[in-house]
């Protein structure tokens, strides 16, 4: 119930805690006085009120409509009260309450998602800001302290200034138009690809950076193009004009468009994604946000490998 809720002599109070348990015995217990006495706040409370909160039947209850009501009310007063509560403190000690998360713009699917709605549970009170980019713009967030912490894949040596948490290998998957004649093959050799230009989500700053590490370090063969959003980058797909490399996690790809291995010599193309933050910036939100992310992203179904 919180900090609050807690305080005796405050029957509303008692009220949730007793609905919430279900039980008069059990809030009794949660808030550390007798049962009775528990008993004698909501009688009087309902002798104030003027109606009747519970019809009462032995050692069960049930709330009447004035009484779901009130319930209702009382309980967001008490979200209310206990959120000023953690803000006070937050304020007083001067901690910041704002998580500020990176993402490739390519990373495709639930695990993130799952992530973010967990430590949103977590953290109610906590803000936190997404942002999508290229690798190079990910790293150049951190680097300017602009993001406390991102979700990438690793072009560079780990350094020792970053926390840096492998999540996964994964395989790098294609999607291309459902009309091409490639997209009929359960997998495809990266020498094949030289039919299509290779479609890179990327800013106009950093294409020269996207283009040489696709073609010299992932080896994509032919030309390239670039949109500066997921939904551009698909239609360009949906319509024949490109493939586009993406990180897949478990969802289906949309209409017209199918995801497809690619391979390098017979093997799998594989990329290693990490959560990267500096460490002068770790904090308790980071560190579980990480934590949730490496959850998610090896759960079966919801992860890229």
């Amino acid at each position: 119930m919180g900090k609050f809720s807690e305080k005796e002599g405050i029957p509303c109070f008692y009220f949730v805690t007793v609905v919430d348990a279900n039980s008069f015995t059990e809030a009794a217990e949660r808030l550390f006085i007798s049962q009775s006495a528990i008993s004698q706040q909501i009688k009087a409370l309902e002798e104030d009120l003027g109606v009747q909160l519970m019809l009462r039947e032995k050692r069960k209850f049930s709330l009447t409509p004035a009484g779901e009501y009130f319930y209702r009310r009382c309980k967001a007063m008490v979200g209310e009260a206990d959120a000023i509560v953690r803000e006070t403190v937050r304020i007083g000690k001067g901690k910041d309450n704002h998580l500020r998360a990176g993402y490739l713009s390519t990373f495709n699917g639930q695990a993130l998602g799952r992530a973010v709605a967990e430590f949103s549970e977590i953290y109610p009170d906590v803000r936190i800001s997404l942002q999508s980019g290229t690798h190079e713009e990910l790293y150049y967030g951190l680097l300017n302290r602009e993001l406390d912490i991102a979700l990438n894949d690793q072009r560079r040596a780990f350094s020792d200034e970053y926390v840096n948490v492998e999540l996964a290998t994964a395989p790098v998957l294609i999607e291309i138009s459902s009309r091409h004649y490639l997209s009929e093959l359960h997998q495809v050799e990266i020498e094949d690809l030289h039919v299509l230009p290779c479609i890179l989500l990327s800013g106009e700053e950093q294409r020269e950076v996207e283009q040489r590490y696709y073609r010299n370090i992932l080896g994509f063969p032919g030309e390239f193009l670039f949109a500066e959003s997921m939904e551009a980058a698909r239609l360009m797909v949906v319509s024949g004009q490109g493939f586009l490399p993406i990180e897949d996690v478990g969802t289906l790809p949309p209409v017209g468009i199918r995801r497809i291995p690619v391979l390098r010599h017979g093997a799998a193309l594989k990329r290693r994604y990490c959560a990267f933050w500096r460490k002068e910036r770790g904090n308790e939100f980071v560190e579980t946000f990480a934590e949730l992310l490496m959850r998610y992203i090896s759960t079966p179904g919801t992860s890229p490998a």
